[in-house]
């Protein structure tokens, strides 16, 4: 995974976190606009979040941080 898009999902997973606590879920669509303008990095992020992981669609704000900072 690139290291911008890594960066982005730390991001907003606490960004997440501090609006909601430490039990909310996200979904790799929450770390895209409601647009679809950069298909290349959302197939990256749901590659790594269905294909390589078997998540399922919501998961732990806080697992997922764990996850990419360990290059999981």
């Amino acid at each position: 995974m690139r290291e911008s898009l890594r960066q982005k999902i730390i991001q907003i997973c606490h960004k997440k976190i501090a609006q909601k606590g430490d039990n909310v879920g996200v979904s790799f669509y929450a770390f895209f606009a409601n647009k679809n303008d950069d298909p290349e990095l959302l197939m990256e992020a749901a590659t790594w979040w269905i294909q390589t992981h078997k998540l399922d669609h919501f998961e732990k704000a806080g697992k997922i941080i764990t996850m990419v900072e360990a290059n999981k």
